[in-house]
């Protein structure tokens, strides 16, 4: 079982909005804390991309796509991080996948489907 669970996928009409969730419940706070935490995605015949992540002290990167549309948070203390995904496009439609890495490893979550159609 991973340890990073995704949910709040599905299907949105463009324009519209979703906000993915990432929980590490496998973790205890300590180990959470100093991981830098990230969204990728990956659309189909193409490769997995950054989509944006957050460090430990908060600061945030996001790729050029999603800038100004999505935002990523966390919350140490319920070892979660959250993607808050506005103006979405039919291009945005993806497996969004949850990342964590620090401390000499690296995570991966399952994914979560995005589906941006009319």
């Amino acid at each position: 079982q991973s340890q990073l669970v995704e949910s709040g996928g599905g299907l949105v009409q463009p324009g519209g909005s979703l906000r993915l969730s990432c929980t590490a419940s496998r973790m205890i706070f300590s180990t959470f804390s100093p991981l830098t935490m990230a969204w990728y995605r990956q659309a189909p015949g193409k490769q997995r991309e950054l989509v944006a992540e957050i460090f430990s002290g908060g600061n945030t990167n996001y790729g050029d796509s999603v800038k100004g549309r999505f935002t990523i948070s966390r919350n140490n203390s319920r070892k979660t991080i959250w993607l808050q995904m506005n103006n979405l496009r039919p291009e945005d439609t993806a497996v969004y996948y949850c990342n964590s890495r620090g401390a000499g490893s690296e995570n991966w979550g399952k994914g979560t489907l995005v589906t941006v159609s009319s």
